[in-house]
């Protein structure tokens, strides 16, 4: 009886320890399932992460066909300067910063007229004033590049952006110069039958709708509205030029002028332009007369340090021009001469 007992005991234990077996078993099973799923689950979002990069990268940097909001902070890049040809043409801006005569210019086809005056205790927008809208009209050009259907009128600019970009050092100081130039762009009255070729013109119209300067702790910038016909030129399909960011450096009313009037009528190309003297002074609209306008073209002629272009005083046949040269077919020129005297020597 006893024998039947201990054999009765060994068969519980054996049946017990074989579901101990049989359990511990499937736990195992889970705990590699659990680790797997584990690995899975911290894997997945780094896998999710490349598809977010992947398809962000393919995404385009700027929704094309959205409108530009009115008022948008600009950002503007040195290197993308432009310029509005119409108004390097003619004269619509003096070239000297205390100007109270009107200008008057008329093209020797009288086809172009253009009047430019003043509100009384402001004076004439100056060249050195224009520098401000070459930065405005760069920015829309940009809205128009990247795709976005309508530039608004409306351009924010932060402070600092705008001093670094016309290399203004002195913040305090070139605020207020800012502020006056502001001033001078919207007082201005313009008077011109361009774009109204049927000859007839009205005044009602300046350079600016209006300008603001907002100064707070957090924010420091310029709120500036352009004219509706300025806006409209600078929108207009080729209608800008590129200019070089050096010529915000150039500190000479007469050497802005002469650097825009090579950059419109040289540009890039291979081949020399020669303007008379009187010509220059007519385009210039400089309120000097026309002996004292010559002795100071001459300086800026000698001194020759414009961006880009080469600046020769020529005379002939009893006239003198000024001959613009584009500086780098300049010195082909010059590397091609060098050349041929080296072989035949």
């Amino acid at each position: 009886m006893k024998n039947l007992l201990v054999k009765f005991l060994k068969y519980l234990t054996k049946d017990e320890e074989q579901g101990a077996i049989s359990q511990s078993e499937p736990q195992q099973e889970t705990k590699q399932e659990f680790r797997k799923n584990q690995e899975v689950e911290e894997k997945q979002p780094i896998l999710e992460s490349k598809k977010q990069r992947q398809k962000k990268s393919k995404e385009p940097k700027k929704a094309r066909g959205k409108k530009q909001e009115e008022g948008d902070i600009v950002t503007i890049d040195p290197r993308d300067i432009r310029d509005v040809m119409e108004i390097m043409e003619v004269p619509f801006v003096s070239l000297s910063k205390n100007r109270t005569v009107p200008i008057n210019y008329e093209s020797p086809d009288g086809k172009i007229k253009v009047n430019i005056s003043r509100h009384t205790n402001h004076y004439l927008a100056s060249i050195y004033d224009w520098d401000i809208v070459l930065l405005v009209a760069s920015k829309i050009q940009e809205i128009i590049n990247s795709g976005e259907d309508i530039p608004p009128r409306t351009i924010i600019i932060p402070r600092h952006e705008l001093l670094k970009s016309i290399y203004k050092q002195d913040a305090n100081k070139q605020q207020k110069d800012l502020k006056s130039s502001l001033n001078r762009l919207k007082s201005t009255l313009i008077e011109t039958t361009i774009r109204n070729e049927d000859g007839r013109y009205d005044a009602g119209f300046g350079f600016l709708d209006s300008w603001g300067y907002t100064d707070r702790k957090d924010i420091r910038e310029f709120r500036i509205t352009l004219s509706q016909w300025l806006y409209d030129g600078i929108c207009r399909k080729g209608s800008l030029l590129k200019v070089r960011p050096e010529y915000f450096k150039i500190t000479s009313g007469i050497k802005k002028f002469l650097y825009r009037t090579a950059r419109k009528h040289v540009g890039n190309q291979n081949k020399s332009w020669d303007f008379l003297i009187e010509t220059l002074h007519e385009k210039s609209g400089s309120e000097r007369e026309l002996k004292k306008f010559k002795h100071d073209l001459k300086k800026a002629v000698s001194d020759n340090d414009i961006p880009a272009y080469f600046m020769s005083w020529i005379e002939k046949d009893g006239k003198t021009y000024v001959r613009f040269t584009n500086k780098k077919k300049e010195m082909e020129d010059m590397i091609s001469n060098n050349k041929k005297t080296k072989e035949n020597q």
